[in-house]
């Protein structure tokens, strides 16, 4: 996905196993962050950053969607952990990661592999994409938002 573009209709499953669609959110611009994997360290310091930042990006307007491929249940456990007042969604068969180009071929000690290179979308009210954030500051990522979008 690039800026410009209207983001995909489905986003994944919500705790109840239930299919989130972008036009849930109809008139509210968003954020959609995809990340690789609950509870490893550069993704929590991602999600308690961003929570940090929840009032502040609310008050501003916008909703607030995490992604990833894991499950329901561990999604439930991280946002329970890390008390996070925002959307974690499931994509299991990574067809919301493709669909935004998050799904991609890496590489880790020599071995290569595919998976979510974390990523931050923001969209305005009709969900087409204005910043596209590829280097997240994982530990300031509330912030990074917060001036992006003051910007």
């Amino acid at each position: 996905m690039n800026i410009g573009d209207k983001i995909p209709e489905n986003l994944g499953l919500n705790i109840e196993g239930k299919e989130v669609r972008e036009s849930d959110f109809a008139g509210k611009p968003l954020i959609i962050y995809f990340y690789p994997k609950d509870n490893t360290p550069g993704c929590t310091a991602e999600a308690c950053s961003i929570r940090d930042y929840n009032k502040e990006l609310k008050d501003l307007g916008y909703e607030v969607i995490g992604i990833s491929k894991d499950s329901i249940a561990s999604h439930v456990k991280f946002a329970d952990k890390y008390t996070l007042p925002f959307l974690l969604l499931s994509d299991p068969t990574t067809e919301v990661n493709q669909a935004f180009g998050v799904w991609q071929k890496k590489k880790m000690a020599g071995r290569e592999y595919m998976g979510t290179v974390r990523t931050t979308f923001v969209t305005d009210a009709d969900h087409n994409i204005t910043h596209i954030i590829n280097k997240v500051d994982t530990k300031n990522a509330g912030e990074q938002l917060i001036k992006l979008i003051k910007a």
